[in-house]
Formats: C-alpha cells, structure tokens, sequence
C-alpha cells in the first residue's frame, strides 16, 4: 500500500473501531469478536506509526466510552486511564525486568472509582473516557459487598471491578421465560445494571464490586502495592485475588491462573500486572491512554484449523433461526471441539462461509469456541427458505442492519417448547437438567417431538453427544434423569399435561378425588369434575375437552407406555381441615413454599396468597418483620406463626 491507502485504511478502522466500542460499552452489543478487535487495533498501531498519521478519534489515543446521556457526568479527580496488553510471555517478562509485581486477574466488568470522607461513601463513578465519567453513586450503593463505611476515616479513592458472577448470571437468565431475551454475556448485564438511574435494578441483578487498586488514602501510607490490597482487605473491600511474582515465577505463576480459569466464577479475559514498589512505579509516568506502571496479560488464543462441513440452523421458540457452524472436531484448550455459533447472517456472510472451507477456530477467553478466519472463502453457503424442524417458510429480517433468519409458521415445534418445558418442571415429571435451550437443541436435531421422546433418547445418543452442552456424561446423567422421572404419580402426570386452568393444587385434588386412578381422572365428565371441591364450570369444560381431543389421548397413550404410575393411594389427612394458611418469606426446611403448600393441603389445609379476614395463620420466619402481609396480619388479628409451628402442626 502507498501512504495514501495506509491513510484510509487507518480511518476505516479507527471508524470500525470505535463503532464495536460505543456497541460494546454503551448498548451492551458485540458486533465483532475480541480477536477480531485486537487484530485490527494491533493492525492500526502498526499503521500509526509506520505513518504518523493519527487520528483525533483513533482509539490508540482514546480511553474508554463517552458517558451516557442520561447520568450526570464527573470528572476524574485522577485520570482513569486503561491499560497498554500483551499477549507474549517473553514480552510480559521484559516489561517486569528485575522488579517485583502483582499479577491478578483482569476483571471484565465495569471499572468504577468509589470516594470515601470521614468513613462513609460519598462518591461512585464510572470510568467513562478516562477523563470524565458518569456519577452512579446510588447504584454503587446498591452494590452487593460494597462496604457503606470503612474504618479509616481519611479521605479514599477506591478502584475496582463491578461484575456479575457466571452462577449469578445463569441465575437470572433462569428466571426469563422468553429465550430470545435473556442476556448475552455477564458483562454487558453488568455495564446496563450500573448504568442507569434506578439502583433497585443493580441490587436485582447481583453485581458485586472487587478493589483492584487504592487511589488516594489520606493518612495511610506505603510504599507496598502488595500492603495497599491488604489494607483495603482491612476495610472490608472484596479484593482482586493476586499473586506475588518476580523473574523466576512469573511463568509458573501465569501457568496456574491459566488452569483455574475453567472454574473462575468471575468473568475475565487475562491478568494484570503491576510493579509492587509505588513509590518507583510512581517516577514513571504515563502516557496519553496508558500508566506504564501496569500492563495487561490477554490470553492469546490457541488456534486450530478445521474444515467446515455445515451450518446447522437452531432453533428458538420465537422462530429465530440461527446459524451454528459444524466442522471436523479439534483441540483447544484441553476440550474437543466441533461446533462454534456464527451468531448472524452478517457475519457469516463477511466470513464468506462455504461448505469445505478450511478455518481457523479458536476460544474467546479460552471458553467460548468461535471462527476467527476463512482461509478459502468460498462464499457457497445458501440460506435455507424454509425451516430445518418443521419444514415450513423460513424467512430474512433485517433489523437495524442485522440479518437474521425466522421461521414464519406458528406451529413449528421449536415454538411449542414452553410445553415441554412445563412437562419436564420439577412439579410435573421432573426431568432434571433439561432447560429451555436443551429442550430446543433436542428438538432441533429431532431427537423430541413429542413428550413421549423424552425417555426414548438413548436412541438418539450419537447426534445429541455432539451438541453443545451436551457430551457423553451429559447425556448419561440426563437419560438417568429422564428414567427416575419416569416412575411418577397420576397428579403429576396430570400437571404435566397442561391441561387449561389444572395447577399442581388442582391436579392433587383431583386424583385425591379420583383415588389416583389415572384411568378414572382421565375419563371424568364435566358434572363428575364439578362435584371436586374448587372445580368451577369453566375449568370441567376444558379439562372435558381436552381428554376429548384424539390427539391428547394419543399423546398420552404413548406416554402411558413409557411411564410407571405410582397408584397407590391414602386417604388425605385432617389435621390441618379447615383451616387456611398464608406463606411469607423464606423457608429453612423446604425448597421452596410449593412444598410447604403441598404438605398442608395433604392435610385438609388451603393455602390463600393473601391476608385477609378469612385466614387463620400467617407463617413466617421473621414473625416482627414489617411487611405488609404481617401488618395486615397484626391489623386483622391473624395468628402469626413459625415455620417450625406449622411443622408441629403437620405431626413433623
């Protein structure tokens, strides 16, 4: 290139550049993979100074993310300045030289400042461009282990990482119904949770803040960075775990982060190293975006090439069809891998994907497997018009310049999943280990179809091994799953069915009624239905109908073959006849208030969801608390007991 393509190469790709950056910081969007973005930044430096030519927006120049718009904006008492990386251990080596370090893993969260006065927090701050960035005090607040006040009384300027945990993070996305919405990745919820003007969301979503670095402390002082992170141990702060590292360990050191990152529950995409002595690291400086203090450790990650032989479409229950590359399976990073998302029709057409190409894949943070090159290009894939699960239109959206692929038919089982879902929860047949994404990569290969499938997966053991998140032992222990579940009552089969209007209560009550007799539950008419106790017009019609249905009843014929009905059957308990409980708060000896409500209604109890005058016990563990149930409660005269009490009560 002459120096006049250099200089547009350079501004297209500061411009792409930034453009991941404001999509990745701000809208919590990643639009281009980490490897791609350190391959075209290392690329611009090289440009940069082969040239001379830098622009006023180049990201080598740049810290950060402009703040938002809708938090007021606070400038940096001190500078927050990002850090210079390397992904070349002899590199990192050099940089330490003869000096002492802290090697800790490098966070990735949000990188917040937190103020101190006179022992209590005054101030939380985001990083923002290094230079100003956005006041997020109350969100801070929010916090789950940021210390409110501290023992020093000295002014102190803390900084470190707010992250979401991965358990926490699974947690969440757990408790969101439609698939298509849960979050992306820990970081981008992390940025969006701090971010915002309503602190009750940060506290919601269990961001913890973990100290990487003591700013400013009026008062204490040390020459010790190792002393500094003890300190702010002392003070009650989390702190980034760091090791102790010289010439002589600093590989060795780096060797068992490495083999600790598959268990890490905290997101990180490398170490950080930092010279121990302050003092000395404070004559050095810094430059325009880095401290030369510290340096950044990414990763680099192990590569292998493949060879690409399909694009699988998998399914989601809002006919969202995306695009899974599948290639002769290699070894990264100590796993197998044979499968990497390509997440869009975008990037799988600026790959140029084709079906034989040879690629290089490789795993993003030494975890998630990804296409990092098209070596051949060959560009022959075709989009497929109708859908891989049910064969009917399948059709591209474009929204806001992103192309995906939909399945346009309403029936498509793919959509349906949220039934096998209800039938496989743990008050129907209880097949552990089997969420809604598993449901659908099992309906995707058509290895489910129907509820009946379900137990027959054995059958299916070479296709499913090879999905994601699924393996040998997986699979094993989720066909054993799929047996124990299948030795179950008439109640929770019923359940499971999803009859309109038929929840775990009345489903107890109607096979009490029935004596457990699946045959007689399956055969009541509306006027039988009627005569149970809490089974209104409605609800009798559309149990009656649906056990009319020919294609219900087959459905459970077949699952009849497949399943053991525990009959059996006792008369229900009195104990507790007549009497109506409420539940609030925790519990200790149950899993959840299900189980409690299920206990009681055995006995002749029912449990209500309010206080009111007609109820004769509120149970709670925290019988002085001020909510409103037991407000309510005190107001009305209500009897407030323990959980213990209703065990006694039970005969427990």
């Amino acid at each position: 290139m002459n120096i006049e393509e250099k200089k547009k190469r350079i501004d297209e790709l500061s411009e792409r550049l930034n453009e991941a950056s404001r999509a990745y910081y701000a809208d919590g969007i990643e639009i281009i993979s980490n490897f791609e973005y350190d391959e075209m930044y290392d690329e611009l430096l090289a440009l940069e100074d082969e040239t001379g030519y830098i622009r006023d927006d180049s990201p080598s120049i740049n810290v950060g993310y402009e703040t938002a718009a809708g938090l007021p904006k606070v400038v940096h008492e001190y500078k927050m300045l990002s850090l210079n990386k390397t992904k070349d251990r002899d590199e990192l080596a050099a940089w330490l030289g003869d000096k002492e370090g802290l090697l800790s893993w490098k966070l990735d969260g949000l990188t917040v400042g937190i103020t101190y006065e006179n022992g209590r927090l005054v101030q939380g701050v985001t990083r923002g461009n290094g230079i100003e960035g956005e006041l997020i005090t109350a969100n801070v607040l929010a916090c789950r282990n940021v210390p409110r006040t501290i023992p020093h009384k000295g002014r102190v300027i803390v900084r470190g990482e707010a992250v979401i945990r991965y358990s926490d993070f699974e947690k969440i996305n757990e408790s969101i119904d439609d698939t298509d919405a849960r979050y992306k990745n820990p970081r981008n919820l992390c940025s969006g949770s701090i971010r915002q003007l309503n602190p009750e969301v940060t506290a919601e979503r269990m961001v913890n803040f973990y100290a990487f670095t003591l700013t400013l402390s009026e008062g204490y002082e040390t020459k010790s960075r190792r002393e500094k992170m003890e300190w702010l141990k002392s003070q009650g702060f989390d702190i980034v775990h760091y090791e102790m590292v010289d010439a002589d360990n600093l590989f060795d050191v780096i060797d068992e982060y490495e083999k600790s990152i598959a268990s890490f529950d905290i997101p990180s995409d490398g170490l950080v190293l930092t010279l121990e002595d302050a003092e000395y690291a404070g004559t050095l400086g810094e430059t325009a975006k880095y401290p030369k203090d510290s340096i950044a450790f990414k990763w680099r990650d192990q590569q292998a090439e493949t060879v690409l032989r399909e694009i699988e479409w998998s399914p989601s229950r809002t006919g969202l069809l995306n695009p899974v590359a599948i290639f002769d399976p290699v070894e990264l990073e100590g796993t197998t891998v044979s499968r990497a998302s390509v997440h869009n029709i975008n990037i799988m057409e600026e790959l140029r994907l084709g079906i034989g190409d040879s690629i290089r894949v490789f795993k993003a943070n030494m975890i998630i497997p990804q296409i990092s090159e098209n070596l051949t290009k060959s560009g022959n894939l075709e989009i497929p018009g109708s859908c891989p699960v049910c064969g009917g239109e399948a059709r591209i959206r474009d929204e806001d310049g992103t192309r995906t692929l939909h399945c346009l038919n309403p029936l498509c089982m793919a959509k349906q999943v949220k039934k096998f879902e209800h039938f496989v929860s743990r008050d129907a047949l209880n097949i552990e280990g089997l969420s809604e994404s598993g449901l659908l990569k099992l309906i995707g290969v058509g290895a489910v179809s129907e509820y009946a499938d379900l137990f027959k997966l054995a059958r299916h053991r070479e296709d499913i091994v090879k999905l994601e998140g699924f393996g040998g032992k997986s699979f094993d222990n989720l066909v054993a799953s799929a047996k124990k579940a299948s030795d179950t009552t008439p109640a929770r089969l019923l359940y499971g069915l999803g009859v309109p209007g038929i929840g775990v209560a009345n489903s107890n009550m109607i096979a009490r009624a029935c004596h457990n007799k699946w045959s007689d539950m399956e055969s009541l008419d509306e006027e039988a239905l009627k005569d149970i106790d809490g089974v209104g017009d409605v609800l009798a019609r559309d149990y009656a109908k649906f056990f009319a249905d020919d294609a219900n009843r087959q459905t459970v014929k077949e699952l009849l073959e497949v399943l053991s009905l525990d009959e059996s059957y006792e008369a229900a308990g009195t104990a507790l006849e007549g009497k109506t409980f409420v539940i609030t708060g925790s519990l200790e000896h149950y899993a959840n208030r299900k189980d409690l409500k299920a206990e009681i209604e055995a006995e002749g109890g029912r449990v209500a969801g309010s206080v009111s005058a007609n109820t004769d016990y509120l149970i709670t563990n925290d019988p002085n608390s001020g909510s409103s149930k037991n407000r309510t409660a005190r107001e009305l005269g209500v009897e407030i007991i323990t959980e213990d009490e209703v065990r006694s009560m039970l005969g427990k």
